[in-house]
């Protein structure tokens, strides 16, 4: 079955970022790991009306809630 447009484009940029379908993670350095999602949650999307996920995340948690996650 297809998958939304939008599930699509992002899977297509984790495979571009060397992470493919097949990969099993539990052989997978997690610094790699980190960085490939911290590069997607940096990237603006037009879903999210051209704001980061991390800029979505942290307008929905209070700073008391952020400072208890640090």
């Amino acid at each position: 079955p297809s998958q939304r447009g939008l599930n699509e484009h992002s899977n297509g940029l984790l495979r571009r970022d060397g992470l493919p379908k097949t990969m099993d993670f539990r052989d997978t350095d997690e610094t790699f790991i980190q960085s490939v999602a911290s590069k997607r949650n940096h990237i603006p999307r037009k879903s999210l009306n051209y704001r980061t996920p991390l800029e979505v995340f942290l307008s929905c948690i209070d700073k008391d809630m952020l400072s208890s996650l640090i």
